[in-house]
């Protein structure tokens, strides 16, 4: 475990070889470099998975310390990891899909003049997550967590030419530090109060030190779910994340699936024991995912943006995952995490793949019938649809069925019925986005029809094993089958105190006939959700038209994203810029340039004033001596 320090290293030596060199090197090198690196990291995290494996359930844990960071009195933090099957599992998902993206990258990327800054950025971002997910205390996370985010303001804005791209990269930045103010003070405010920023020893220190409830493990684990719901993009710091579709799309495959996003729901995760002693916590953080799940799929109901679809739905199933974190079911909110890694990379690539297609163009309403151009890709996203659908037996199906009986059975029957009516809204503008992209009469501008093309092995390939995955990747975790729960007996050890807190550890599993109820009904909302999207975009293409008509109120709100963005722009950023202009204003220009640039003004007026006794006549000076010599014996005589 010594050397798991390789991991991150190798995606970070790419950076700097591609940031130093990339331009010397042939693009086949730079992506050789850029992918050989993560799929070297990929092969190192299956070795550390095989070894951890050979050992006890209960000895699942490792913790290299490498060097003291820092120490100042009392406070000492070490460059060290935590090596145990969450940040196993994490590391899988990073470096796997990380790497397929990577290499469908090299296709994507393959003419653009910033090829080797950007596979650069993209190692350095592989890189921070997984420095992230390593980390063995809050502040080694913590400077994971920053990387990530320096790393989607590179890459949203990487096409920093377009005002667009460099907008959302700022805004993307910009709310992330409001997210991470919170994080850095539930840092601070751990270490007061456990003494600590090691996991082990501040999970040790709050169970022998407080009870559940203590209102300062309250404040802590609040303060770490600000950070959490800018990193992750939940109410009411969410709105980054649909600009961010101004990057490249594998970057948006990278951020949504494998990295930034999922590190919110990750902290939390590895928080379990501070959160099982925060009853009101736990139930914030679940309040918070319902809605968000709900409120950001009513937005993807009605957007014609292909990615800014998909961008709402990673808004909506990050809210399931913390659904799940919140009631108590973290393996069901882990679960839904990776899961979500393989079919929404899958979505996002092949949206790449249709905009790669149509040269450029995003907009659904100029696409349709492209299942004949591009049939790979339609496979690829139909399995991908379906995945996220929650429809048997995909991936999708069992991670989200599991957080909804979770929900149910652990006495949270409103956010239940709320995530369930969100879960047939996401069959619903999933399939939407399946019909007016691939089916239905062409809408494509004749020039772009005329070079439709399917995507090239180095794309293609990467969808068909991401639709493999979301087909198979449910099975390790089925329920009611002998042995079925692999995940959960997995990551089990890393559960089991916080679900020991929680009461929930011993507990006999609810009846398979009653999980399998709730699997039945959940399936029939999706079914609903895709029967009224195919009567709506198939059958009666001008339904939408007169629905818009008809409820055009509630069109608009939906259109407009509930107007939160220009309510932010009206309340926070206008005042905001106003008072920056005031200060800039009467504070910068008036005061502080006003008194240096007095300064100097007084000194030449001073100078002006004395230059004039400078004559150059004898006689004034002569006078000048005399005249000051009388004064000068004037003073003495009168003391």
């Amino acid at each position: 475990m010594e050397t798991a320090w390789i991991i991150p290293a190798l995606p970070f030596a790419s950076f700097v070889v591609n940031g130093l060199w990339g331009r010397r090197l042939p693009k086949r090198g730079v992506g050789l470099v850029a992918c050989g690196a993560m799929g070297l990291a990929f092969v190192w995290v299956l070795q550390l998975l095989w070894r951890l494996l050979q050992e006890a359930p209960s000895q699942r844990s490792w913790e290299p310390v490498y060097y003291t960071w820092m120490r100042v009195g009392e406070f000492q933090v070490d460059a060290s990891f935590l090596i145990d099957p969450l940040s196993i599992v994490m590391m899988l998902v990073v470096t796997g899909v990380g790497f397929l993206i990577h290499v469908y990258s090299i296709g994507y990327m393959h003419d653009d003049p910033g090829y080797p800054r950007y596979f650069a950025y993209l190692n350095l971002f592989a890189s921070a997550m997984l420095l992230l997910v390593m980390a063995g205390n809050l502040l080694v996370m913590f400077v994971g967590w920053e990387g990530v985010g320096l790393c989607s303001y590179l890459l949203i804005g990487f096409w920093y030419e377009k005002q667009s791209a460099s907008d959302a990269g700022k805004k993307a930045f910009i709310v992330n530090r409001i997210g991470d103010f919170g994080f850095l003070l539930g840092i601070f405010l751990t270490f007061w109060t456990l003494g600590s920023l090691n996991f082990r020893e501040i999970f040790d220190a709050a169970v022998a030190n407080h009870a559940a409830g203590d209102m300062v493990l309250v404040g802590i684990t609040l303060l770490l779910f600000v950070g959490a719901m800018g990193k992750s993009a939940q109410i009411p710091l969410y709105v980054w994340l649909p600009d961010a579709m101004e990057g490249p799309t594998p970057v948006s495959a990278l951020i949504h699936a494998a990295t930034m996003v999922t590190a919110g729901v990750y902290m939390v995760a590895r928080c379990s024991v501070l959160y099982a002693l925060s009853p009101f916590s736990m139930g914030f953080v679940a309040t918070v995912g319902a809605i968000t799940a709900v409120f950001a799929a009513s937005i993807g109901l009605v957007q014609n943006d292909i990615k800014r679809v998909l961008a709402y739905s990673t808004v909506s199933q990050l809210g399931y995952m913390f659904l799940g974190c919140g009631v108590g079911a973290f393996v069901a909110g882990i679960f839904h995490l990776v899961t979500h890694a393989f079919f929404k990379a899958l979505l996002f690539l092949g949206a790449g793949s249709v905009i790669h297609a149509l040269s450029g163009e995003q907009d659904m309403q100029r696409m349709g019938d492209l299942r004949r151009y591009l049939p790979v890709t339609f496979a690829a996203w139909m399995m991908g649809t379906l995945a996220i659908a929650g429809i048997f037996p995909f991936a999708g199906f069992f991670s989200k069925d599991e957080i909804l009986f979770e929900t149910f059975v652990n006495g949270h029957v409103g956010l239940y019925i709320l995530a369930l009516g969100g879960a047939g809204l996401t069959a619903f503008y999933m399939f939407r986005l399946v019909f007016l992209t691939f089916f239905g009469e062409s809408r494509m501008d004749p020039h772009a029809a005329h070079h439709v093309h399917e995507a090239p092995k180095t794309m293609a390939v990467p969808l068909m094993i991401l639709a493999v995955l979301s087909l198979v990747g449910g099975w390790i975790q089925v329920p009611g089958i002998e042995g079925g729960r692999l995940l959960g007996r997995f990551l089990e050890p890393v559960f089991h105190e916080a679900a020991s807190l929680l009461g929930h550890h011993g507990e006999a599993h609810p009846s398979l006939w009653l999980e399998g109820a709730f699997m039945a009904l959940s399936v029939a909302v999706a079914l609903l959700g895709g029967f009224i999207a195919y009567r709506f975009y198939i059958a009666d293409p001008q339904r939408p038209v007169y629905m818009a008509q008809r409820f055009s109120r509630a069109y608009r709100w939906l259109f407009h994203k509930y107007y939160v963005d220009a309510l932010y722009q009206a309340m926070i950023v206008e005042p905001l810029k106003y008072a920056a202009e005031t200060l800039h204003q009467g504070v910068d220009r008036r005061t502080i340039d006003g008194a240096v640039d007095g300064t100097g003004s007084l000194f030449r007026h001073l100078s002006a004033l004395v230059r004039r006794m400078q004559t150059g006549v004898l006689p004034h000076y002569a006078l000048s001596v005399m005249a000051g010599a009388c004064l000068l014996l004037l003073f003495i005589m009168a003391l």
